[in-house]
């Protein structure tokens, strides 16, 4: 009976993700002619200097979702029941609109004649800069650091709280030596879900960084748009091993842990 009701999502899942991901390593590992060929993964050294960018602005974009969403955390789960769900409303309203339009709306507001250089009285030059990519970036993946983290630190007992205060902790201590250890898993699990799509990232880059650069995510549309699927192909499937690597490494940094301490 469990297979039964299980049947549908499992053709759903094998048909939109396995078999995609077998397409893309086929073509990987062939040549235009169809014929077995590793020149695809070989020849990707010349790509390696937009793979570095890729990887230094996504970890930068982390850094700075972690740096704004910790502390958001914080707050949202030390606030009462009732605000927190305010708060968290709040917090989701933007992921209500298209990433597209949240992408237009940035251009707007960034652009040299856009509503900061207005507002600014300035003519800062900032779209097609890298610190505009990483402005999209931490824009439209902030929620994702949020919410892991602030599901960590609410399920922290706050008898806990109170033991390290009435034991003279400050309230830094007490952030550092209870609750940030506690919500280490939320933590990796909020950098895992910020770093995967940054690096992989096309439509912020091209929008926001005004064409001046490209990352790896511009490089394989650009790859697939003028036809050479097996140079894509390959791309695409060095970036899933590096994603790979990354969560299992993460994964082992987490120690298992599910964080936090259920009242």
């Amino acid at each position: 009976m469990r297979s039964a009701a299980a049947a549908p999502h499992i053709f759903w899942a094998a048909l939109f993700i396995v078999v995609p991901l077998l397409i893309v390593i086929y073509y990987a590992f062939t040549s235009p002619e169809g014929g077995f060929s590793m020149e695809n993964i070989f020849g990707l050294t010349e790509y390696f200097d937009i793979f570095l960018l890729s990887l230094e602005l996504a970890v930068i974009a982390t850094f700075v979702c972690l740096l704004v969403g910790y502390p958001m955390a914080y707050f949202i789960a030390k606030a009462e029941p009732s605000r927190q769900k305010i708060y968290m409303m709040l917090l989701m309203l933007p992921m209500w609109t298209n990433l597209l339009i949240r992408t237009y709306s940035i251009m707007a507001i960034l652009d040299d004649g856009g509503f900061l250089n207005t507002l600014l009285g300035t003519e800062m030059h900032i779209i097609g800069t890298k610190g505009a990519v990483i402005f999209g970036m931490v824009y439209d993946f902030l929620p994702y650091m949020v919410l892991p983290i602030y599901t960590c630190i609410s399920k922290i007992n706050k008898n806990m709280w109170e033991a390290a205060s009435d034991l003279g902790c400050s309230p830094i201590r007490v952030l550092t030596k209870v609750i940030l250890p506690l919500s280490l898993s939320g933590i990796i699990s909020g950098v895992t879900m910020v770093l995967v799509p940054c690096i992989s990232t096309f439509y912020i880059s091209q929008k926001l960084g005004g064409g001046t650069f490209e990352l790896i995510g511009d490089t394989i549309e650009r790859q697939f748009v003028a036809g050479t699927l097996n140079v894509g192909a390959a791309l695409s499937f060095v970036m899933m091993i590096l994603i790979l690597i990354s969560l299992w490494v993460m994964h082992k940094f987490s120690d298992g842990q599910e964080g936090g301490i259920v009242p």
